[in-house]
């Protein structure tokens, strides 16, 4: 009966275990290198199960250029509000429990860079996690779960109603960040860089998810 017991110990401070593990790397994208500041399209995404979105007033609001051999996205053109997003071919993410995700950015003026999603069923959220780093990059890492979040409306980018009460993370379609304050254009001022983007969270094949 002791053996039973101890067992039955054993395994459920395993699933205990299992439960609390952190989500797997879903994806990564760090850029190609740019032949100076040019817009950003598909070309530049180095992961080839990443497709890329863009969203604002313009098609070329979003510049990919180098600096310090780093490759990274730049929003001094946006004339509004601007949103760039990457969405797996294969698979949906489940953001649910202890997803994450982890950037490396900086911002000139009073920029700042908050996470933006689509969900499944085509909703769009803004959250209010916001970093803003002017003095060189920095890597930030927050937990989806810890943020709050407004609808967006897009593809104007515009927040829009109050700060939702809960939000159902288990299937995301698009993930990525956005900047809600117009570029001022070359030279300091302001803008946004998002060198890299990590995505922690578990794959849901879009098939099975229909």
């Amino acid at each position: 009966m002791k053996t039973l017991l101890l067992t039955l110990i054993m395994t459920s401070a395993c699933f205990s275990q299992r439960a609390a593990d952190p989500p797997p790397l879903f994806f990564k994208e760090t850029w190609k290198q740019a032949p100076g500041n040019v817009p950003v399209t598909q070309e530049f995404v180095t992961n080839p199960d990443l497709k890329l979105n863009q969203y604002g007033s313009g098609k070329e609001d979003f510049g990919i250029t180098n600096e310090g051999n780093v490759p990274h996205i730049w929003t001094g053109l946006c004339a509004g509000g601007c949103a760039l997003t990457l969405s797996s071919k294969e698979n949906f993410a489940d953001l649910t429990g202890k997803a994450r995700i982890r950037w490396y950015l900086k911002t000139s003026g009073f920029h700042e860079v908050r996470p933006v999603l689509k969900l499944a069923d085509g909703t769009w959220l803004i959250g209010d996690h916001a970093d803003a780093f002017v003095y060189d990059y920095h890597v930030s890492e927050f937990y989806l779960a810890e943020v709050h979040w407004l609808k967006l409306d897009m593809p104007k980018v515009l927040t829009k109603g109050t700060l939702l009460d809960k939000v159902d993370l288990s299937k995301v379609d698009e993930i990525g960040f956005a900047d809600l304050t117009p570029g001022s254009g070359h030279g300091l001022g302001g803008f946004s860089d998002m060198g890299w983007i990590e995505v922690y969270g578990k794959p849901v094949k879009r098939d099975a998810a229909k």
